[in-house]
């Protein structure tokens, strides 16, 4: 049930749409191509089990892991604005 001039269900949609952009930021961050024998940053040897598991990979373990811990994660939306805004 929904109130005021929301349609029925749009906390849900609101809710859906964050959950669908996250998956799509998500899915555009993955590596794309051919996998690298080699690191593109350190230039150690990549396993042959990690080229396999992600198609197109292009760190080794240690560097990936330092790329993600640096990778800050987008800011979510506030897709239902302040309370203060709707009262005005």
């Amino acid at each position: 049930m929904a109130g005021g001039w929301a349609k029925d269900g749009a906390v849900q949609d609101q809710i859906d749409a964050s959950v669908e952009d996250a998956v799509t930021r998500a899915r555009s961050q993955l590596p794309k191509g051919k996998s690298l024998s080699h690191c593109a940053e350190c230039g150690a040897e990549i396993p042959e089990a990690r080229r396999s598991a992600i198609p197109g990979v292009r760190l080794c373990v240690g560097c990936q892991t330092d790329v993600d811990r640096k990778r800050t994660q987008a800011p979510g939306y506030n897709r239902r604005g302040s309370k203060d805004s709707q009262l005005r």
